[in-house]
């Protein structure tokens, strides 16, 4: 399993592209995509959107992937993460129910 940064890592170099091309087009320093890549900086959801767009992906794969980081990093440290995943899953769904039947 990879982490967003990750992805956007080999995204990068299976294209061929340096850097700073990937950087330019996101409007940020390359050392700041560097540490995206590295997981020491998250990126933000419309960074993600765009390099979807970028590099010819589905922006619904890299958005996943993004959600899940977001999810893991706020989680990794607590003892109760996979339970409170469960429960978190089951009001996903509810309200998602809910909100589409309204």
């Amino acid at each position: 399993m990879m982490s967003i940064g990750e992805q956007i890592r080999k995204l990068r170099e299976a294209q061929g592209l340096p850097l700073r091309k990937v950087a330019a087009e996101l409007d940020i320093d390359q050392s700041i995509l560097s540490k995206i890549e590295r997981g020491e900086r998250k990126a933000s959801k419309n960074q993600i959107i765009h390099l979807a767009h970028f590099f010819k992906v589905k922006e619904k794969d890299l958005l996943i992937n993004y959600l899940s980081d977001r999810v893991l990093y706020d989680l990794i440290d607590e003892d109760l993460a996979a339970d409170a995943l469960k429960v978190a899953e089951k009001k996903i769904k509810y309200m998602s129910k809910n909100k589409n039947g309204k």
